[in-house]
Protein backbone atom coordinates (compact mmCIF):
# COMPACT_ATOMS: atom_id res chain seq x y z
CA UNK A 1 0.00 0.00 0.00
CA UNK A 2 1.31 3.34 -0.60
CA UNK A 3 2.33 5.25 1.88
CA UNK A 4 3.30 9.12 3.02
CA UNK A 5 6.61 9.64 0.92
CA UNK A 6 4.97 7.76 -1.89
CA UNK A 7 1.09 9.57 -1.66
CA UNK A 8 3.50 13.06 -1.28
CA UNK A 9 4.87 12.11 -4.74
CA UNK A 10 2.07 11.59 -6.20
CA UNK A 11 0.62 14.90 -5.19
CA UNK A 12 4.16 16.65 -6.44
CA UNK A 13 3.37 14.73 -9.91
CA UNK A 14 -0.32 15.66 -10.26
CA UNK A 15 -0.14 19.02 -9.02
CA UNK A 16 2.15 19.51 -11.63
CA UNK A 17 0.23 18.03 -14.30
CA UNK A 18 -3.76 18.96 -13.71
CA UNK A 19 -3.32 22.08 -11.52
CA UNK A 20 -5.93 24.85 -12.88
CA UNK A 21 -7.18 22.41 -15.42
CA UNK A 22 -10.48 22.04 -16.36
CA UNK A 23 -11.88 17.44 -16.29
CA UNK A 24 -13.05 17.08 -19.42
CA UNK A 25 -14.58 13.52 -18.79
CA UNK A 26 -14.45 11.44 -15.87
CA UNK A 27 -15.42 7.82 -16.11
CA UNK A 28 -15.22 4.88 -13.96
CA UNK A 29 -15.04 1.42 -15.94
CA UNK A 30 -15.34 -0.81 -12.72
CA UNK A 31 -19.15 -0.81 -11.21
CA UNK A 32 -17.43 -0.99 -7.63
CA UNK A 33 -14.70 1.78 -7.75
CA UNK A 34 -16.94 4.31 -6.82
CA UNK A 35 -18.11 4.13 -3.48
CA UNK A 36 -20.39 7.75 -3.17
CA UNK A 37 -23.66 8.51 -5.41
CA UNK A 38 -24.06 12.12 -5.30
CA UNK A 39 -22.35 14.26 -7.28
CA UNK A 40 -21.75 11.47 -10.19
CA UNK A 41 -18.56 11.53 -11.76
CA UNK A 42 -20.51 13.39 -14.85
CA UNK A 43 -21.30 16.46 -12.87
CA UNK A 44 -17.53 17.04 -12.10
CA UNK A 45 -17.02 17.71 -16.23
CA UNK A 46 -15.96 21.61 -16.82
CA UNK A 47 -14.72 21.84 -13.24
CA UNK A 48 -11.38 23.59 -12.76
CA UNK A 49 -8.89 21.31 -10.16
CA UNK A 50 -7.89 23.75 -7.91
CA UNK A 51 -5.61 21.86 -5.28
CA UNK A 52 -4.20 18.33 -4.72
CA UNK A 53 -3.41 17.03 -1.49
CA UNK A 54 -3.33 14.01 0.76
CA UNK A 55 -5.74 12.84 3.50
CA UNK A 56 -3.79 10.41 5.21
CA UNK A 57 -2.98 7.46 2.56
CA UNK A 58 -5.79 8.88 0.63
CA UNK A 59 -4.79 11.08 -2.66
CA UNK A 60 -7.30 14.10 -2.83
CA UNK A 61 -8.43 16.55 -6.08
CA UNK A 62 -10.10 19.78 -5.10
CA UNK A 63 -11.96 21.09 -7.63
CA UNK A 64 -14.33 24.62 -8.14
CA UNK A 65 -16.90 24.83 -8.01
CA UNK A 66 -16.60 23.04 -5.31
CA UNK A 67 -16.06 19.05 -5.11
CA UNK A 68 -13.62 16.74 -3.44
CA UNK A 69 -12.41 13.51 -5.59
CA UNK A 70 -10.76 11.08 -2.96
CA UNK A 71 -9.04 8.23 -4.14
CA UNK A 72 -7.57 4.94 -1.79
CA UNK A 73 -5.25 3.23 -3.75
CA UNK A 74 -5.09 0.57 -1.63
CA UNK A 75 -2.50 -2.84 -1.84
CA UNK A 76 -2.81 -2.91 -5.55
CA UNK A 77 -4.18 0.74 -6.95
CA UNK A 78 -2.07 2.62 -8.89
CA UNK A 79 -1.81 6.03 -11.43
CA UNK A 80 -0.88 6.22 -14.53
CA UNK A 81 -0.56 9.47 -16.38
CA UNK A 82 -1.09 9.24 -20.31
CA UNK A 83 0.19 12.39 -22.13
CA UNK A 84 -2.10 11.56 -25.09
CA UNK A 85 -5.59 11.09 -24.77
CA UNK A 86 -5.94 7.23 -24.66
CA UNK A 87 -7.11 6.07 -28.26
CA UNK A 88 -9.45 3.32 -27.37
CA UNK A 89 -11.40 2.21 -23.94
CA UNK A 90 -9.11 1.32 -21.12
CA UNK A 91 -9.48 -2.70 -19.72
CA UNK A 92 -12.20 -2.49 -17.29
CA UNK A 93 -10.74 -5.48 -15.43
CA UNK A 94 -7.21 -3.45 -14.82
CA UNK A 95 -8.10 0.00 -16.11
CA UNK A 96 -10.66 1.00 -13.55
CA UNK A 97 -11.19 4.50 -13.82
CA UNK A 98 -9.64 7.70 -15.94
CA UNK A 99 -9.86 11.66 -15.89
CA UNK A 100 -9.74 13.70 -18.84
CA UNK A 101 -7.64 17.21 -18.96
CA UNK A 102 -6.40 18.82 -21.08
CA UNK A 103 -2.96 18.11 -20.37
CA UNK A 104 -3.40 14.47 -20.65
CA UNK A 105 -5.36 11.52 -18.86
CA UNK A 106 -5.15 10.27 -15.30
CA UNK A 107 -5.88 6.26 -15.16
CA UNK A 108 -6.39 4.79 -11.89
CA UNK A 109 -5.44 0.90 -12.73
CA UNK A 110 -5.04 -1.82 -10.19
CA UNK A 111 -4.08 -5.53 -11.00
CA UNK A 112 -4.99 -7.65 -7.87
CA UNK A 113 -7.98 -10.28 -8.26
CA UNK A 114 -9.72 -8.25 -5.34
CA UNK A 115 -10.69 -4.30 -6.23
CA UNK A 116 -10.30 -2.79 -3.12
CA UNK A 117 -9.02 0.58 -4.53
CA UNK A 118 -11.98 3.00 -4.17
CA UNK A 119 -12.84 6.58 -5.57
CA UNK A 120 -14.90 8.78 -3.37
CA UNK A 121 -16.58 12.68 -4.21
CA UNK A 122 -17.78 14.78 -1.59
CA UNK A 123 -19.48 18.14 -2.40
CA UNK A 124 -18.21 19.64 1.12
CA UNK A 125 -14.94 20.41 3.62
CA UNK A 126 -17.34 18.97 6.27
CA UNK A 127 -18.02 15.71 4.09
CA UNK A 128 -14.15 15.38 3.02
CA UNK A 129 -12.96 15.94 6.85
CA UNK A 130 -15.82 12.99 8.02
CA UNK A 131 -13.78 10.64 6.40
CA UNK A 132 -10.14 11.74 7.99
CA UNK A 133 -9.26 9.02 10.26
CA UNK A 134 -7.62 11.69 12.52
CA UNK A 135 -4.01 10.51 13.22
CA UNK A 136 -1.54 13.28 13.56
CA UNK A 137 0.46 14.39 10.55
CA UNK A 138 4.14 12.59 11.40
CA UNK A 139 6.10 15.80 9.76
CA UNK A 140 4.46 18.82 11.34
CA UNK A 141 3.37 17.28 15.24
CA UNK A 142 5.85 18.35 17.99
CA UNK A 143 7.32 15.65 19.85
CA UNK A 144 5.04 15.78 22.84
CA UNK A 145 2.06 15.85 20.28
CA UNK A 146 3.08 12.77 18.64
CA UNK A 147 3.87 11.00 22.38
CA UNK A 148 0.56 11.20 23.46
CA UNK A 149 -1.03 10.44 20.75
CA UNK A 150 0.69 7.15 20.68
CA UNK A 151 0.71 6.22 24.11
CA UNK A 152 -3.23 6.61 24.76
CA UNK A 153 -3.11 2.90 24.84
CA UNK A 154 -0.86 0.74 26.13
CA UNK A 155 -0.22 -1.37 22.69
CA UNK A 156 3.07 -2.57 20.48
CA UNK A 157 4.71 0.42 19.24
CA UNK A 158 4.46 -1.17 15.67
CA UNK A 159 0.93 -1.59 16.12
CA UNK A 160 0.83 2.55 17.10
CA UNK A 161 2.66 3.71 13.93
CA UNK A 162 0.23 1.71 11.68
CA UNK A 163 -2.92 3.07 13.34
CA UNK A 164 -4.35 5.60 10.86
CA UNK A 165 -6.22 7.13 13.50
CA UNK A 166 -3.26 8.22 15.83
CA UNK A 167 -1.01 8.81 13.00
CA UNK A 168 -1.45 9.71 9.49
CA UNK A 169 -0.03 7.97 6.40
CA UNK A 170 2.20 5.00 7.89
CA UNK A 171 1.66 1.84 6.96
CA UNK A 172 3.98 -1.53 7.06
CA UNK A 173 6.91 -0.65 5.20
CA UNK A 174 7.93 2.72 6.84
CA UNK A 175 6.92 1.57 10.45
CA UNK A 176 9.25 -1.13 9.90
CA UNK A 177 12.31 1.61 8.23
CA UNK A 178 11.47 3.77 11.35
CA UNK A 179 11.73 1.33 14.52
CA UNK A 180 15.35 0.04 12.53
CA UNK A 181 16.05 3.53 12.65
CA UNK A 182 15.15 4.24 16.35
CA UNK A 183 16.89 1.06 17.51
CA UNK A 184 13.27 -0.12 19.11
CA UNK A 185 11.85 -3.99 19.21
CA UNK A 186 8.71 -3.49 17.03
CA UNK A 187 6.83 -5.29 20.06
CA UNK A 188 7.94 -2.32 22.64
CA UNK A 189 4.71 -1.46 24.29
CA UNK A 190 4.04 2.20 23.63
CA UNK A 191 3.47 2.76 27.84
CA UNK A 192 6.79 1.47 28.53
CA UNK A 193 8.94 3.66 26.32
CA UNK A 194 11.51 5.99 28.19
CA UNK A 195 11.59 9.78 27.46
CA UNK A 196 15.25 8.49 25.37
CA UNK A 197 13.34 5.85 23.20
CA UNK A 198 10.50 8.84 23.10
CA UNK A 199 13.33 11.11 21.40
CA UNK A 200 14.96 8.00 19.61
CA UNK A 201 11.02 7.40 17.76
CA UNK A 202 10.35 10.93 17.08
CA UNK A 203 13.54 12.00 14.94
CA UNK A 204 13.96 8.52 13.13
CA UNK A 205 10.24 8.91 12.34
CA UNK A 206 10.54 12.71 10.99
CA UNK A 207 14.05 11.59 9.17
CA UNK A 208 13.03 8.25 7.42
CA UNK A 209 9.77 9.61 6.32
CA UNK A 210 11.60 13.00 5.20
CA UNK A 211 14.54 11.62 3.86
CA UNK A 212 12.69 9.13 1.54
CA UNK A 213 10.29 11.33 0.19
CA UNK A 214 12.97 14.16 -0.70
CA UNK A 215 14.74 10.61 -2.65
CA UNK A 216 11.48 9.44 -4.40
CA UNK A 217 11.51 13.35 -5.45
CA UNK A 218 14.69 12.88 -6.79
CA UNK A 219 14.74 9.61 -8.12
CA UNK A 220 11.77 10.06 -10.15
CA UNK A 221 11.45 13.17 -11.37
CA UNK A 222 8.57 12.14 -14.30
CA UNK A 223 5.14 10.58 -13.31
CA UNK A 224 6.21 7.77 -11.34
CA UNK A 225 4.82 4.43 -13.48
CA UNK A 226 3.47 1.63 -11.32
CA UNK A 227 6.05 -0.18 -10.43
CA UNK A 228 7.62 2.62 -8.86
CA UNK A 229 5.70 2.97 -6.48
CA UNK A 230 5.89 -0.15 -4.21
CA UNK A 231 6.56 -1.21 -0.88
CA UNK A 232 9.79 -3.29 -1.63
CA UNK A 233 12.91 -0.70 -2.08
CA UNK A 234 16.62 -1.97 -2.49
CA UNK A 235 17.50 0.60 -0.40
CA UNK A 236 15.61 -0.36 2.55
CA UNK A 237 17.28 -1.20 5.60
CA UNK A 238 15.16 -4.18 6.92
CA UNK A 239 11.53 -4.04 5.30
CA UNK A 240 11.28 -6.81 2.63
CA UNK A 241 15.15 -7.90 3.48
CA UNK A 242 14.25 -11.32 5.87
CA UNK A 243 17.45 -13.23 5.90
CA UNK A 244 19.75 -10.21 4.27
CA UNK A 245 22.32 -9.00 6.25
CA UNK A 246 21.91 -5.68 8.45
CA UNK A 247 23.52 -3.07 6.77
CA UNK A 248 24.67 -1.20 10.21
CA UNK A 249 25.72 -5.30 12.11
CA UNK A 250 25.74 -7.78 9.14
CA UNK A 251 23.27 -9.77 11.28
CA UNK A 252 20.06 -11.54 8.94
CA UNK A 253 17.15 -9.30 9.07
CA UNK A 254 14.26 -11.65 10.84
CA UNK A 255 10.38 -11.51 10.81
CA UNK A 256 7.41 -11.83 12.31
CA UNK A 257 4.62 -12.55 9.72
CA UNK A 258 1.18 -12.42 10.70
CA UNK A 259 -1.41 -13.07 7.79
CA UNK A 260 -0.72 -11.40 4.68
CA UNK A 261 1.78 -9.28 6.57
CA UNK A 262 5.20 -9.07 7.50
CA UNK A 263 7.33 -7.07 9.93
CA UNK A 264 11.00 -7.21 9.39
CA UNK A 265 13.52 -6.06 11.90
CA UNK A 266 17.09 -6.46 12.81
CA UNK A 267 17.61 -8.68 16.35
CA UNK A 268 20.85 -7.09 17.38
CA UNK A 269 20.52 -3.28 16.60
CA UNK A 270 16.55 -3.69 17.48
CA UNK A 271 16.36 -6.37 20.11
CA UNK A 272 19.76 -7.05 21.59
CA UNK A 273 20.20 -9.91 19.56
CA UNK A 274 17.25 -11.74 20.90
CA UNK A 275 14.50 -13.21 18.26
CA UNK A 276 10.87 -12.28 18.49
CA UNK A 277 8.62 -14.97 18.28
CA UNK A 278 7.07 -15.59 14.60
CA UNK A 279 3.03 -16.42 16.24
CA UNK A 280 2.79 -19.25 13.67
CA UNK A 281 6.31 -20.59 13.59
CA UNK A 282 6.91 -20.61 17.55
CA UNK A 283 3.66 -22.18 18.09
CA UNK A 284 4.33 -24.71 16.14
CA UNK A 285 8.37 -25.30 17.48
CA UNK A 286 7.15 -24.48 20.81
CA UNK A 287 10.14 -24.93 22.93
CA UNK A 288 12.68 -25.44 20.15
CA UNK A 289 11.65 -22.12 18.91
CA UNK A 290 15.07 -20.66 19.02
CA UNK A 291 15.36 -17.73 21.23
CA UNK A 292 18.85 -16.10 19.89
CA UNK A 293 20.29 -15.83 16.48
CA UNK A 294 23.23 -17.70 17.98
CA UNK A 295 20.71 -21.00 18.40
CA UNK A 296 19.38 -20.11 15.28
CA UNK A 297 22.72 -20.92 13.89
CA UNK A 298 22.78 -23.74 15.01
CA UNK A 299 19.74 -25.61 14.03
Amino acid sequence: MPELPDVELYVTRLSERVLTQPIESFSCFNPFVLRTVSPKPSELTGRVVTNVSRLGKRIVLTTEPEAHIVVHLMIAGRFEWHAQKLSKRPNGKVQIAALDFPTGTLVLREIATKKRASIGIYPSEAELRAIDPGGIEPLTAALDTCRKALAQQNRTVKRALTDPKTISGIGNAYSDEILFWARLSPVRQTQKLSDQEWLQLFNATQETLTRWRDQLARDIPGFPAPAQITAFRPDFAVHGRFGQPCQVCGAPVQRIAHEDNETNYCAVCQNEGRLLADRSLSRLFKSDWPRTLEELATE
